[in-house]
């Protein structure tokens, strides 16, 4: 069975509050969404990674206060 969805979508405002490396966001219909997660080693990498460099006083970016 098919089905024809016809849609007309206005978004004023979408705020995401977090997402992570599973996260969807669907906006309308898509069918069928299938999960897939998939983990590779591509650097051959045989032990844990060393400790991270404890990060500067000042950041890489610099940070300005929002505006409305």
């Amino acid at each position: 069975m098919n089905f024809y969805i016809y849609q007309n979508i206005s978004i004023h405002t979408l705020k995401i509050d977090s997402i992570s490396n599973s996260s969807v966001c669907q906006i309308g219909s898509a069918g069928i969404i299938k999960p897939l997660s998939q983990l590779f080693n591509t650097g051959g990498f045989t032990r844990p990674a060393p400790p991270a460099i404890p990060p500067q006083s000042v950041p890489y970016v610099p940070l300005v206060e929002p505006t409305r």
